[in-house]
Parts: structure tokens; sequence; C-alpha cells
């Protein structure tokens, strides 16, 4: 390779980066709705597990997003605040915290997946639509990289000290 020529951005520098553009694009397309895309996250998810009649904990939906439990927690007082869910005590463990949409939240929660849905469809055109074949795979292969956990290794860690001989 030239001096001249860069090896061209990472992987890591391209998720971060598609990351960056799916949250800003989903922060402007749900603005009007009077959400964010953390808080999308949170009504989305939480309108398709009560769809499959589950009314999940604030543990179970920050598991299930991939948010911490406190931003969750912050983010589930928000959206009560805003009329948009309903947070109750777990009739089966006091200390855990049940969410559920109320009846606006499920409608906005409708007209916001379907506004992400269309934003979905323009970012997965290129190859070739949110049923193509290779978005199918492209699904797979971040599934994938989504599976495999990741912890910083511990500079004095056995597994990272040199040997001498």
């Amino acid at each position: 390779m030239s001096k001249d020529s860069s090896p061209g951005p990472t992987p890591g520098f391209l998720v971060w980066r598609l990351a960056n553009k799916w949250r800003v694009a989903v922060d402007r397309a749900v603005a009007p709705l009077g959400l964010t895309h953390a808080q999308y996250v949170l009504v989305a998810s939480l309108h398709g597990m009560q769809g499959a009649g589950e009314r999940p904990s604030q543990r179970r939906l920050a598991d299930h997003t991939g948010l911490e439990a406190l931003y969750v927690s912050k983010l589930a007082r928000a959206l009560e605040s805003a009329g948009m869910i309903e947070r109750t005590r777990d009739p089966r463990d006091p200390r855990a915290v049940q969410l559920a949409l109320t009846e606006q939240g499920q409608a906005v929660t409708r007209q916001a997946i379907a506004v992400v849905q269309e934003l979905l469809q323009q970012l997965l055109e290129p190859l070739g639509g949110l049923d193509a074949p290779r978005t199918r795979a492209f699904t797979d292969e971040l599934t994938t990289l989504l599976d495999v956990p990741l912890a910083p290794s511990v500079p004095n860690d056995q597994s990272t000290r040199r040997r001498t001989p």
C-alpha cells in the first residue's frame, strides 16, 4: 500500500456512523409525535411485548432493548408524565415495576411505528427493501454481531500476560 492511500474506514467506525445516522433520522421523524429515538425504542418494544400478551417489568424491557435499567426507568417516568405509559408494581415482586402503554400511548406508538417503518424502507432500499434477501442476510449478520459478548480486557488478566521463558 502506498504512503498516500488510507486503508479505509474500519467496520467499527461504519457501525458507529450507521447507528448515529439512524438515531438522528429516527429522532427527527418521531419528534413531531413528542418522542425521542430512545423513547420510541421503549414504546415500540412495549407495544410489541403487549401485543404478545406480556406486561414487562422495567428490567425485562431494559434487557430487551439493550438500554441500561436506570435509563429505562428515567424514560418510563417521562413517558408516564406525558400520559403514554402506566407504571405499576408487579404483584409477584413488589420491587419490580411493570409497564403498559395507555390508550394515548398505543395511538402515538402506532403512528411512530408507521413513520419509522417508512424510514427503514428508505434505509434498506439499496439492499432491495425490507423483504429482500440481502436485507435478510444483513439482519442475520447484525444479529450474529449483537450476540457476541463484549468486555474490555483487564490489563493484568492472566490471558493477556506475556510469559517469559
